[in-house]
C-alpha cells in the first residue's frame, strides 16, 4: 500500500496549485497535533496564500471545494487562518487493516520506488585491540539504518572499515615473530588471548627497546613489499582479532560479518594513485613539505585557510587518503548512490572536508548523496565519559556480560519458577537488548548517559517494556484461543470488520503509521523515531485493552478486537526485531 501521508500530500498539492496556479505549492501535511481538530492538517495554504497574495482561509475554502478525498476522509474542516483538518473514515481504516493484515513479511508497506544502491560505513573496529563501549553507538546505530534502508527496498553494502593497516603492525609482528618463533610453521596452533595486553606489550617493547624499535620498522617495510613471512604473520593476528569482534556483532544480531570487511589494507595500494590524481589536477599542493588539499572556506583558528593533508612530509598516508580511496572505490566501483557514514560527532570536521574535496575533485556530484550520520559520547551516571572504577576503557564485551547478569537478577527476583533455561534466555534477550534500545530511543546528536538502572526497567520508553508488552499481547492471543498456536492463521480469514469504540480506532489509525515511521527514521538517519513510535503504539494498545474487553468481548466484537492485538504484536515484534535487531521471547 502506498503511504497515506504520501497520498494526501500528492493529492491536497495538486489541488493547491491547481487553484493557485503556481507550481510549487506542497501542502505540507502532518499528523494533528490534537487529535479532537482530526488526524491530519495541511499546513501549505498560507504559504500558497502569500504566493498569491489572497486571503488563506478564503483560499483553503476554494481548495476543500475541489479536494477529492472522499474515499479517505470526512469532510474537511478549515481552522484558524487556514489549515485544513483531516478526519480519516472509519472504512478506510479498516480496509486498510485488512490489507496489512494478509502481507506477513512486510505488513503492507511498499518498497520505494525508486531503489538506490546505498553504502552504509560503520563500526570499524582496529585489530589487535579490544572493542570498548565507543564502538558501541557506531555498531549498532549503523546497522539500525542498514536494515531501514534495505527494508524500504535499497540495495544496502555494509562497509566495516576496520584498522587492520599502518605503522603499528610492524611492532605486533615483530613481537609475535620474536615470542613464538615457530609461528610460521603452523599459525593455527597459536591464539592471542588477550588482545589487549598483546598490544600494550608491543608498543611497550617499541618505546623501550633501539633494536625491537629497528625491527618493528623493517617490519612495516616488509609489509608494504607483501613479504610472505610478515604477511602471514600479519593475517594471523587479523584473524585472531576477528575470534574477538565477531561474537560480538554475534551478541548484538548485528548483521555485518566478514564478508562486509574491507579494511586500511584494501586501500593500500591505491593511495599513491589518490595523491598524483590530486595533484596532476592542480588541487593538490605542497605544504610545509606536506601534499595538502584546501577544499572550501575551511580555516584554523587564526583564520589561515585549513588543509587537508594527504600525504605527510615523510611520505607517510594519512586516514584522509585511505578515506578518499576508499570513497573513489565506493562510487566507481561499488556504484553506491549514498554513502553513508557512522562515526561520533568529534569527526564532523573531517568528513566536512572529505566531501568537499570529493567535490572539488569531481567524483560526487548532485545525484550521489554523502551523509555524515553523527552521535553524541557515552556518558556515564556523573555526566562524565564513561569509564571503569579505576578510570579505563569499558570493554564492550565486559559491558554486554554484565547487562546479561543484571537482567538475569530481575528475572530471578520477578519469576523465580521459571525453568533455568528459559530464564537464562530471556536474560540474554532483555540485557542486550536493554543496551541496544536505550542507545536508540535517545536523540543520536546527544550524549548518551549509561544507567543500567533506566535501562533495565520495567516502565517507560525501555526494551523490557517492549518486550513485556509483546509478550503480554501473545499471552492475551494463547488465552483466547486456548492453546499455544499461531492466532494469524485463525485471523487471515476475516474479510470484514467494524470498529465499535474509539479505543479501536485510535489503535487502527496508530498501527497505520509505521510505515511513515519507518520513512522518516530513515530519511533523518534516526532510530529514535522509530522507538518513539513503537513505544506509542504499546502506550495506545494499553489503553484499548483497558478500553475495550478482548477475552470477554461479544461474538461481534472479538474477531476485530483480536486482529488488533495480533497487528499490534507484529508490529511490535518486526520493529524490535527486523529494524533495531532487537530479540523478543513470546514469554516474560
Amino acid at each position: 500500500m502506498k503511504r497515506l501521508t504520501d497520498i494526501l500530500e500528492q493529492r491536497i498539492s495538486q489541488t493547491i496549485q491547481t487553484v493557485t496556479g503556481q507550481p510549487d505549492c506542497p501542502a505540507l501535511v502532518a499528523l494533528s497535533k490534537n487529535p479532537k481538530f482530526g488526524d491530519y492538517q495541511a499546513n501549505g495554504v498560507m504559504a500558497a496564500a502569500k504566493k498569491i497574495k489572497k486571503n488563506p482561509r478564503l483560499l483553503a475554502e476554494q481548495i476543500i471545494g475541489q479536494l477529492e478525498l472522499a474515499d479517505i476522509c470526512e469532510p474537511p474542516e478549515i481552522a484558524g487562518p487556514g489549515f485544513i483538518n483531516l478526519r480519516l473514515k472509519d472504512d478506510f481504516l479498516e480496509t486498510r487493516l485488512l490489507k496489512i493484515n494478509t502481507d506477513n513479511d512486510r505488513l503492507g508497506i511498499e518498497k520505494v520506488e525508486s531503489p538506490e544502491t546505498v553504502v552504509v560505513d560503520y563500526s570499524g573496529p582496529n585489530i589487535a585491540k579490544q572493542m570498548h563501549v565507543g564502538h558501541l553507538r557506531s555498531t549498532i546505530i549503523g546497522d539500525c539504518i542498514a536494515r531501514l534502508y534495505e527494508f524500504e527496498g535499497h540495495a544496502v553494502i555494509r562497509q566495516n572499515h576496520i584498522g587492520d593497516w599502518g605503522t603499528q603492525f610492524g611492532m605486533l609482528i615483530a613481537l609475535l615473530k620474536e615470542q613464538h618463533p615457530h609461528i610460521l610453521e603452523n599459525p593455527e596452533s597459536f591464539e592471542i588471548a588477550d588482545l589487549e595486553s598483546f598490544y600494550q606489550d608491543a608498543k611497550s617493547k617499541s618505546d623501550n627497546d633501539d633494536m625491537f624499535a629497528q625491527t618493528a620498522r623493517e617490519e612495516v617495510v616488509k609489509l608494504h613489499t607483501h613479504d610472505k613471512d610478515t604477511m602471514a604473520v600479519w593475517k594471523h593476528i587479523v584473524d585472531e582479532s576477528r575470534k574477538h569482534y565477531l561474537p560480538i556483532y554475534r551478541d548484538l544480531s548485528v548483521t555485518l560479518n566478514q564478508n562486509d570487511e574491507r579494511g586500511e589494507s584494501f586501500y593500500a595500494e591505491k593511495l599513491a594513485s589518490v595523491v598524483d590524481r590530486m595533484q596532476n589536477k592542480g588541487l593538490a599542493v605542497e605544504s610545509d613539505g606536506a601534499i595538502c588539499v584546501f577544499p572550501g572556506d575551511f580555516k584554523n583558528k587564526d583564520g589561515a585557510p585549513l588543509p587537508f593533508i594527504i600525504q605527510k612530509s615523510d611520505g607517510a598516508f594519512l586516514y584522509a587518503t585511505t578515506d578518499l580511496a576508499a570513497l573513489r572505490f565506493r562510487i566507481n566501483e561499488l556504484d553506491a548512490n549514498k554513502v553513508i557514514y557512522v562515526t561520533d560527532a568529534r569527526q564532523a570536521l573531517h568528513f566536512q572536508m572529505l566531501f568537499a574535496t570529493a567535490k572539488l575533485a569531481g567524483w560526487t556530484d548532485d545525484k550521489i548523496d554523502l551523509m555524515h550520520v553523527t552521535f553524541g559520547t557515552m556518558l556515564g551516571t556523573d555526566g562524565k565519559p564513561f569509564k571503569t572504577r579505576t578510570g579505563g576503557t569499558v570493554k564492550l564485551k565486559e559491558l554486554l556480560d554484565e547487562a546479561v547478569q543484571r537482567a538475569a537478577a530481575v528475572v530471578e527476583e520477578k519469576n523465580p519458577d521459571l525453568p533455568e533455561n528459559q530464564k537464562k534466555e530471556i536474560a540474554r534477550v532483555v540485557g542486550i537488548g536493554a543496551v541496544k534500545y536505550a542507545d536508540y530511543s535517545n536523540n543520536r546528536n546527544s550524549d548518551f548517559i549509561f544507567s543500567f538502572d533506566k535501562m533495565l526497567a520495567m516502565e517507560g520508553n525501555t526494551a523490557p517494556y517492549m518486550q513485556y508488552a509483546y509478550a503480554r499481547i501473545k499471552s492475551i492471543e494463547r488465552k483466547a484461543t486456548g492453546k499455544d498456536v499461531d492466532i494469524q492463521s485463525e485471523l487471515t480469514g476475516i474479510t470484514q470488520i467494524s470498529f465499535s469504540g474509539e479505543a479501536e480506532k485510535d489503535l487502527a489509525k496508530m498501527l497505520i503509521r509505521y510505515d511513515q515511521a519507518i520513512a522518516i527514521a530513515a530519511e533523518e538517519c534516526r532510530p529514535n523515531y522509530l522507538t518513539s513510535y513503537l513505544y506509542d503504539l504499546a502506550q495506545t494498545f494499553s489503553h484499548f485493552y483497558n478500553a475495550c474487553p478482548v477475552l470477554k468481548a461479544t461474538p461481534a466484537q472479538r474477531p476485530v478486537r483480536l486482529l488488533l492485538c495480533d497487528l499490534t504484536a507484529r508490529t511490535i515484534r518486526h520493529g524490535l526485531t527486523e529494524l533495531l535487531g532487537i530479540d523478543i521471547v513470546e514469554q516474560m
